[in-house]
């Protein structure tokens, strides 16, 4: 999954040195003033082009039609729809295509139907843009209107639109059709159909090939191609600092279903699409483009992997890796390269951005310790990568320091899932790391379970369906040690982000959860944009506080505003009491707190989505205050002082 998240920065956090004298009941926290370092800133059809298939390599027949007709179906009695290898595709990277075969005498309206996503959000308040391709594969003498609608499950028109089509065009010849169209209601829920139709009488007898059916309500900030507002909204609420892509599993399973940027890019009819990593079609039409154009919207960074000769089970010889050298180069080329004469940045800037986009950080393949071999794979890659792009940072993405890798890494990408326990445990994890200019990503992390023998089992073993206050909390003191140690660990990426709640591949949890009319935003959500957006610019040391102890905290401050955000996580039931001395002369008598709490299992879920939300209330401050922390809770106090 793509992961979107906060650096350090957007954990943002100064964080002041404390000196604790710890009870049960109460905590003295001392705060220094004196900086110890910076904190660094770092679609609605499915299965549109017919690619969730197996061909025949003897004939023009598709093997699996179950498969092949994912989330279509027809319309009228007698007339049938087929995924056939077209003899005559639309481009060679979508070879298939929906034919539609209308027996003589037939009568009413016939056609096909999608099913969306699990459904289709019909919005009475939205435009939608539909297109598709069609052809007549035979001699036709058919002059008549094509219809293209929103339809309700009881087979109510929410809009529509429709086109005079001809038979004269048959052969080799395919034909696009554009339109936009309101629905005149919103659906009462979101079962509802993409429709094609024809009149029956006057298409009797005929076949049609189609391709490339697509339907998109507006995306976020106008994008073509682009982004489900909602969703990414809720993405650009965290407030993140960066964005990391193509994901990690998502660059491939096989060697044969890698993630290809080259196959990602340019018009739609030229992206032939994948079996992503969890077993489902990827169309690619979210791809290397607009993952970029989405950083620049939401004004993220891109930390950006290059597929690295590694799949599950399977590994490219060290002889025969340059091809593959070569793709990243070009991956890299296009998002950068200045020149557009021709090349990887020709193809980007005729998608309308001439100018490079930024980029800092290329991960170098995802989590190679399941195979020994990438040792060779990175001395070959950074041996041609370094070389050709010198201000970029190169994360190796093994184990930090096993394999021993040449060139020494600088920067490592980390990943755990774990209990919550573990990471409130693991709160001081990077505290003895050493400081010889080695840095680290975080890159995937996420409490998954109360059960550490089965950290990816059952719910009834122990995994969380949805995200949960005790996990949320977990998360939260591992995260206080996170900007602890902001001078080592640069980025930090809480995955998976996000997960459509429909499917068997739905890995949970999620921090984001979404079906086709709705967003679900998790606890561990709103922990995250807690943290990311009260963000300050340096830490300042203080004395820690207890490594087994159940309270946790980090105070930073932004020098612009003066603020200080002091973040506390309580991981027990019992209230605990906190006396905070401040070394700041000048210290505002109000403040306010930002709190999430609630028992230790509560979760927001498709029937209460909104269970559980931060509080913002004020708070008494002075030089010298207190404030009680409640039982399972993360909390930003904010104070302004100087």
């Amino acid at each position: 999954m793509p992961k979107v998240f906060h650096s350090s920065a957007a954990l943002a956090a100064i964080f002041f040195a404390t000196a604790i004298t710890e009870c049960w009941s109460q905590t003295t926290v001392v705060i220094n003033a004196t900086a110890s370092h910076a904190i660094p800133s770092t679609l609605l059809l499915q299965n549109r082009a017919f690619q969730q298939v197996n061909i025949s390599g003897e004939s023009y027949c598709i093997l699996d039609q179950v498969d092949a007709l994912t989330a279509w179906s027809a319309i009228g009695s007698n007339n049938t729809i087929a995924v056939i290898a077209d003899p005559s595709p639309l481009t060679s990277a979508l070879p298939n295509s929906l034919q539609l075969s209308i027996p003589q005498n037939s009568t009413g309206s016939v056609g096909f139907e999608n099913s969306g996503y699990w459904g289709i959000n019909a919005n009475a308040s939205w435009t939608y843009s539909a297109s598709l391709y069609y052809r007549f594969p035979n001699s036709s003498t058919f002059s008549g209107p094509l219809n293209i609608s929103l339809q309700s499950s009881s087979g109510a028109i929410l809009a529509s639109a429709s086109f005079n089509i001809s038979g004269a065009q048959v052969g080799t010849n395919w034909t696009q059709l554009n339109t936009t169209f309101t629905p005149t209601v919103s659906g009462l829920d979101t079962n509802n159909t993409f429709a094609v139709t024809l009149d029956g009488t006057a298409a009797s007898g005929e076949t049609l090939n189609f391709a490339l059916l697509s339907l998109f309500p507006p995306t976020y900030k106008g994008r073509a191609n682009g982004m489900r507002v909602d969703i990414a909204e809720s993405m650009a609420g965290i407030g993140p600092s960066f964005f990391r892509l193509p994901g990690g599993n998502n660059l491939g399973q096989t060697v044969d279903t890698r993630w290809q940027w080259n196959g990602t890019v340019g018009p739609l009819i030229d992206r032939p699409g994948r079996v992503g990593d969890w077993g489902y079609a990827n169309t690619d039409g979210l791809g290397l483009y607009e993952y970029m154009t989405f950083c620049e919207d939401v004004g993220m960074d891109a930390i950006m992997a290059v597929w690295a000769g590694y799949a599950f089970g399977e590994s490219i010889a060290q002889a025969d890796l340059q091809p593959y050298i070569q793709q990243a180069i070009d991956q890299i080329n296009f998002v950068i390269n200045n020149d557009t004469s021709s090349g990887p940045a020709a193809i980007r800037a005729s998608m309308g951005h001439p100018e490079p986009f930024n980029l800092t950080y290329v991960e170098v393949g995802n989590e190679p310790q399941f195979n020994f071999r990438y040792g060779y794979r990175w001395t070959a890659y950074l041996a041609n990568l370094t070389t050709l792009f010198p201000d970029l940072k190169f994360i190796a993405t093994s184990y930090p320091f096993d394999p021993v890798l040449t060139p020494t890494p600088l920067q490592y990408d980390v990943h755990v899932y774990q209990t919550p326990t573990w990471f409130a445990e693991n709160s001081f994890y990077y505290d003895d790391f050493e400081r010889n200019g080695t840095q680290y990503f975080e890159g995937e992390y996420a409490s998954t379970s109360t059960n550490a023998s089965s950290l990816y089992g059952t719910a009834a073993e122990g995994r969380f369906l949805f995200p949960e206050v005790q996990g949320s909390v977990g998360e939260a003191a591992f995260m206080t040690g996170l900007e602890r140690n902001a001078d080592i660990v640069f980025a930090a990426s809480y995955a998976p982000l996000l997960g459509v709640r429909n499917t068997v591949a739905y890995l949970t949890p999620n921090l984001i959860g979404f079906d086709a009319g709705s967003v679900i935003q998790s606890t561990s959500y709103y922990v995250q944009q807690m943290f990311s957006l009260n963000r300050g610019d340096v830490y300042l040391p203080s004395t820690l506080p207890s490594a087994n102890g159940t309270l946790f905290w980090s105070v930073t401050k932004k020098n612009a505003t003066n603020e200080l955000f002091i973040k506390v996580a309580n991981t027990i039931a019992t209230a605990q009491n906190i006396t905070f001395q401040l070394p700041f002369s000048n210290v505002s008598s109000t403040g306010s707190v930002q709190l999430l709490t609630r028992p230790l299992n509560a979760s927001n879920t498709p029937e209460v989505p909104d269970a559980v939300t931060p509080s913002i209330g004020d708070l008494t401050t002075n030089a010298t205050f207190e404030w009680t922390a409640p039982g399972y809770s993360v909390a930003v106090l904010t104070v302004n002082a100087q």
